[in-house]
């Protein structure tokens, strides 16, 4: 759901060599970062489809192609006399630790083909690069460790016994990624900026048509580090569920399960409070009226994007823990957006939500033109407004599509719950002689996520 403000670049000749960004420009110097660029493309040619089940991720699948020669543990031994039980096991261990190499080879690729050229050949600065790339290079050797680690537990004949005590080990050492991932929100608009600028994009394009990239755009690298961090709880439940009931991981890897998904937890909560104040901070409000306390008192987005408006506007629609806020996308100011408030937020607890099923008639003009597209139709229409106010605010709004609208109905009825929960814990506590701080609190955290509307996980 979430809109891109990219504009249209018109498309600049192929080149063979990524010193092309610099025409006419040659010297020696030039040549040489030429050349070591060209000697990365041959880095990796294998490819690979992006990890699954992402955080926060709001593009539409792709269709990567497949890494050609992908192994298996039972491609890496001669011969076993395992149970078909005890094999899957062994296979899930070595995913887990080829995923580890795999991801230590992008984040190095990465490095190596995008930042290091792009400062030397200053098409960014090292300000902007450093805001963009966050603390990546940090994590090389945070999953270099593990798969030393991981190396470690096979035994002569290639297999791993136990493998729970080693995560339960590492597994802290992911808190580190509360830092990169809560940078990612406004890391991922200045990239966006930056693209509108020909030497840049003339650079980033030359990178994903190379073979190198697997035709992965610079930000598929950079969200790589959040798609493996989901992976983790996945990989844990796979080994568990292939361990016998006497083996002494056992004992452990519930534990080692419980650990993780507690830290991915708590890097989804901190990364969804980074988003809110990141866009909060963008909205430019044209009355004072429109300031109202539900917006800086949410703590995270449920979800943001764009729908139109019964005159056929196009707008950024943000519903926030408390309040539902509809803009109109400004200017770029400080390697951001800014969202210009459009008409009178709704505090989610006072919204009623009326869902338009497709086909009516469009009457009394609401939808007539920009809904109906001259047919006497309308599709994927949902209404909101308040209630309990002496001004009634009403607004009728349109997806994209059928999936779009569904993903915006489920988290604006979810939203609503919480709201009105929320409000009734907090009128209780007013009259109960001993305040709990609990009350106060949402039990569990949403954050935005396009993948996550449809089957909400607990954000």
């Amino acid at each position: 759901m979430n809109h891109s403000f990219n504009k249209r670049v018109k498309p600049v000749a192929k080149s063979n060599s990524l010193t092309g960004v610099l025409n006419p420009v040659k010297t020696p110097a030039l040549k040489r970062i030429g050349q070591s660029i060209s000697r990365s493309i041959s880095f990796r040619t294998e490819a690979r489809p992006l990890p699954t089940a992402p955080l926060r991720s709001r593009t539409k699948a792709s269709s990567f192609p497949r890494r050609r020669n992908s192994q298996c543990w039972s491609d890496t031994v001669e011969s076993h006399d395992l149970t078909a039980k005890e094999i899957k096991r062994q296979e899930v261990i070595y995913e887990l630790t080829q995923g580890e190499r795999q991801l230590i080879e992008d984040l190095s690729l990465v490095k190596k083909v995008y930042y290091e050229p792009m400062l030397k050949l200053d098409i960014m600065t090292e300000s902007e690069l450093g805001q963009i790339f966050g603390t990546l290079d940090s994590l090389i050797p945070l999953h270099q460790d593990l798969l030393t680690r991981l190396e470690r537990l096979r035994g002569s004949e290639k297999t791993v016994g136990e493998v729970g005590p080693t995560l339960m080990n590492w597994f802290p050492c992911l808190e580190a990624y509360v830092t990169y991932c809560c940078n990612q929100v406004g890391a991922k608009a200045l990239l966006d900026q930056k693209k509108h600028e020909k030497r840049v994009e003339h650079f980033l394009r030359l990178c994903q048509e190379s073979s190198f990239s697997r035709k992965l755009d610079l930000w598929n690298f950079l969200d790589l580090p959040r798609s493996r961090l989901v992976k983790y709880p996945l990989l844990l439940k796979e080994i568990q569920k292939c361990t016998p009931p006497d083996h002494p991981d056992e004992d452990t890897l519930p534990d080692a399960l419980e650990l993780i998904q507690s830290i991915v937890a708590e890097v989804n909560k901190k990364t969804g409070e980074a988003e809110c104040q990141f866009y909060r901070r963008g909205l430019s409000y044209l009355e004072e009226g429109q300031r109202v306390p539900e917006i800086q008192q949410s703590r995270f987005l449920y979800c943001h994007g764009e729908l139109k408006n019964n005159k056929g506007q196009r707008l950024h629609v943000f519903l926030f823990e408390l309040v539902l806020v509809l803009t109109r996308p400004g200017d770029e100011k400080d390697g951001g957006h800014v969202f210009n408030v459009y008409r009178q937020p709704l505090p989610n607890a006072l919204i009623n939500l009326e869902e338009i099923p497709d086909g009516e008639a469009a009457g009394g003009g609401t939808f007539r033109g920009a809904f109906t597209g001259g047919n006497d139709k309308v599709k994927n229409c949902f209404r909101v407004s308040s209630r309990g106010r002496a001004k009634a605010h009403s607004y009728s709004l349109q997806a994209n599509d059928s999936f779009s609208k569904q993903q915006w109905i489920t988290c604006l009825r979810q939203a609503i719950v919480q709201s009105r929960d929320r409000t009734a814990h907090t009128s209780q506590s007013q009259f109960s002689p001993h305040h709990d701080p609990a009350l106060y609190h949402i039990a569990e955290l949403s954050l935005s996520s396009d993948t996550e509307m449809a089957d909400h996980t607990s954000r």
